[in-house]
């Protein structure tokens, strides 16, 4: 069972052990390692409250969920499968959960997609993808399913009845099952999670899927004319130096300028390739850029040496986000990003509460006009929740200022903000031996230990005494050739209850800030989640927080300043959020 790596002493890694093995079950080691967070042992119960269940994320109404898997749109409805367990609020049982929406916001329940019921997936049916079949106008999917033995494979499923607009039924067909067996150098423990596929202009289906082979981490490459009967090829997609098991690998087209999404099978001038994995060592969704060299099959990425590092490849979010998977949203021509994002409490907890793991907002994502990077930001759709607005502009935060935003419901709200730096005078030195490790600068200091510009920022589930809180800031500094912004999402405070994992989570926000002077900061705050987007969503931070307060009193929201140098909060809009329909049964269907 992994453990995020970053802050957890070593007494506490012991006790864990120790803990985990008197009171576990018997789970499988390759499937543990990336389904769950470090869970250290409550003493307390008042996690068990209602009041740390969100509201406006998605999650089933009771029991464990992780990965999210197959989402599609088809035929005018979203769908959304995700790993499953029925049973109970811990890993185990898994199967594919399935809901539809047509916003992506509202959601309706339906029964479970794919059972562990064949000798191919019998202990369990793991993560995969979606692919609609443009000739046949056809929804497939193909997973990862675990044998007796504890060998994975991957197999596909079709629906049983395609006039069906909700696609209820899938049936796993024995004649060709599994269809990608892990045969010759591959470990068969770790062989899994399918990307979805795209056509080459010679007519054959592609695939991506994680493995490691020799201890290198590496999306292997399979290649179809038809969809069910699938061969390796020679070379893998992409096989860098240095990191381990690759999981839930994801590879899709963007375009070079502009938000509109690109159609997975799309490869030309025009676009940079994203290829994303999901690394159990660090417990966190990375990228690479490049382009898609299908001549060779091979995925080339920008900046080669410097990408040879698995330290330096960006992630999709620093925070508790993992797992993640894209689909192209035809209907709106926009590529649609989901992680999961599992709880920090502890496995007795989750039991008590009778849940685990929530999806967060699902998110566009786009090329950076920089070319470097990615951009996610929340879907339009979900300011269709906003309700009551608070609203300041223009507002000078001295050193030491804090200002207190009143009228808004602050524990399940949307707030964002755009600070104004008028000198950039006052920054600190940069230390370059931390250019690789943000976290360590945020670790290094806290919200209120004064620096030149910053750190400054927003103080999200704050108690009425402020002994508990959630801080979000900036900081500014000065480098031999130019600025370094960081962002930190500090949870060291979030809860009373030591025991909790409360982690401080960092990354630098790659702009301009000696051109541009702002920087803006919208923060999602749902109960026990807190999902952050610095610099226009350039850098994104999840976290789950369940301060003891909640359970009797409210939360409050702030903005603060506690560099040396004043800055303006340009302006500050505050949202309470309403509740949607999410997995409520419903009498009456989409369409």
């Amino acid at each position: 069972m992994a453990t995020p790596h970053q802050s957890n002493p070593i007494w506490l890694l012991i006790l864990f052990c120790c803990y985990y093995f008197i009171l576990s079950e018997k789970v499988e080691v390759v499937e543990a390692t990336r389904r769950n967070f470090f869970n250290p042992q409550s003493s307390d119960s008042t996690i068990v409250s209602s009041v740390y269940r969100t509201s406006y994320h998605f999650q089933p109404p009771h029991n464990w969920i992780n990965d999210p898997n197959g989402p599609m749109y088809y035929k005018g409805i979203y769908h959304l499968f995700y790993q499953y367990n029925p049973k109970a609020a811990v890993w185990g049982n898994i199967t594919w959960g399935h809901s539809v929406s047509t916003d992506m916001i509202n959601w309706i329940p339906l029964d479970i997609a794919l059972n562990p019921t064949k000798p191919f997936d019998i202990d369990g049916c793991w993560s995969g993808s979606a692919t609609i079949l443009p000739s046949l106008n056809k929804p497939v999917i193909l997973y990862t399913g675990s044998n007796q033995e504890k060998h994975q494979a991957q197999n596909i499923a079709f629906p049983k009845n395609l006039s069906d607009p909700y696609l209820i039924e899938w049936i796993k067909p024995d004649e060709y099952n599994p269809v990608m067996s892990a045969t010759g150098d591959i470990n068969p423990a770790q062989f899994r999670d399918p990307t979805t596929g795209w056509m080459g202009s010679d007519g054959y289906w592609r695939v991506a899927l994680g493995a490691e082979i020799g201890g290198v981490g590496m999306a292997l490459l399979y290649k179809s004319k038809d969809f069910v009967r699938w061969e390796r090829a020679d070379k893998p997609l992409h096989s860098p130096r240095g990191s381990g098991m690759w999981e839930c690998p994801d590879f899709y087209p963007v375009a070079l300028e502009g938000k509109r999404g690109m159609e997975t099978s799309l490869n030309s001038e025009d676009v940079k390739h994203v290829l994303k994995m999901s690394l159990g060592e660090t417990h966190s969704d990375h990228y690479l850029l490049g382009r898609y060299d299908e001549e060779k099959d091979m995925f080339i990425q920008d900046n080669e040496e410097k990408e040879k590092n698995y330290r330096f490849w960006r992630r999709y979010d620093y925070g508790n986000f993992y797992a993640s998977k894209s689909f192209f949203d035809a209907g709106k021509e926009r590529r649609i990003l989901w992680g999961w994002s599992n709880e920090s409490d502890s496995k007795p907890d989750d039991i008590a509460k009778g849940w685990a793991g929530i999806q967060t907002i699902p998110r566009m994502v786009w090329l950076d006009e920089n070319g470097k990077q990615l951009v996610q930001w929340p879907i339009k759709e979900l300011e269709s929740l906003r309700r009551k607005r608070v609203h300041f502009h223009d507002i000078e935060l001295k050193a030491g200022g804090l200002l207190n935003i009143k009228g808004v419901k602050a524990s399940q709200m949307d707030v964002d903000v755009e600070f104004e730096l008028p000198s950039l005078e006052k920054a600190g030195p940069f230390d370059s031996l931390l250019a690789l490790d943000p976290q360590v600068l945020c670790e290094k200091g806290n919200f209120s230990t004064q620096s030149g510009i910053g750190p400054f920022g927003l103080l999200v589930m704050t108690s009425l005494n402020k002994d508990e809180l959630t801080a979000i800031y900036f900081k500014i500094f000065e480098a031999y050739d130019r600025h370094v912004v960081l962002m930190c999402s500090d949870q060291r405070r979030s809860s009373l209850r030591p025991e909790l994992y409360l982690p401080v989570y960092g990354g630098f926000v790659d702009i301009d800030i000696e051109k541009e002077r702002r920087i803006s900061l919208r923060t999602l705050v749902d109960h026990s989640v807190v999902e952050s987007f610095g610099g226009e969503g350039r850098t994104c931070m999840t976290a789950r927080v369940y301060p003891a307060f909640l359970v009797t009193s409210k939360a409050y929201l702030h903005a603060f300043n506690n560099g040396s140098e004043t800055i303006r909060i340009l302006h500050l809009n505050a949202w309470n959020m309403a509740k949607p329909s999410i997995n409520v049964a419903q009498d009456q269907f989409l369409i």
